[in-house]
């Protein structure tokens, strides 16, 4: 591994500090990130819904490895990042490891979903 990959993982937490089906925000860097715990694993995803940018750490639900997002109810298995239900794009990672204890996570760049005019709610009433 270079350096350069080697800088790229970063210590997020330990993983005593998230409990099974919780989702928490961290800072790795000057990113931010969310780390969901299903059972003994782990994922680091974007912060924020691929639907609409909604941040999952205040919208999102974890249960059974599924999360939804309580905003618009797309939903996806936590730990393959496949899509259920509505959702209509896949969760995007960061490759993650424990070690020691700790969750260490590879941000060597932010993982951005894009959204598009079609995601736009233009509800009129």
């Amino acid at each position: 591994m270079s350096d350069a990959a080697d800088n790229a993982w970063q210590q997020i937490c330990s993983a005593s500090d998230i409990n099974d089906g919780e989702l928490k925000r961290f800072e790795a860097g000057q990113f931010a990130v969310v780390v969901a715990r299903v059972g003994d694993e782990f994922r680091v995803i974007p912060p924020f819904c691929p639907h609409m940018a909604e941040p999952l750490h205040e919208s999102g639900i974890c249960r059974s490895g599924t999360l939804t997002c309580s905003k618009h109810l797309w939903q996806w298995n936590l730990l393959t990042g496949q899509e259920q239900g509505p959702a209509e794009r896949p969760l995007m990672f960061y490759e993650s490891d424990v070690r020691d204890g700790e969750v260490w996570a590879r941000v060597d760049q932010e993982l951005v979903y894009e959204f598009g005019e079609e995601d736009d709610d233009d509800f009129e009433w």
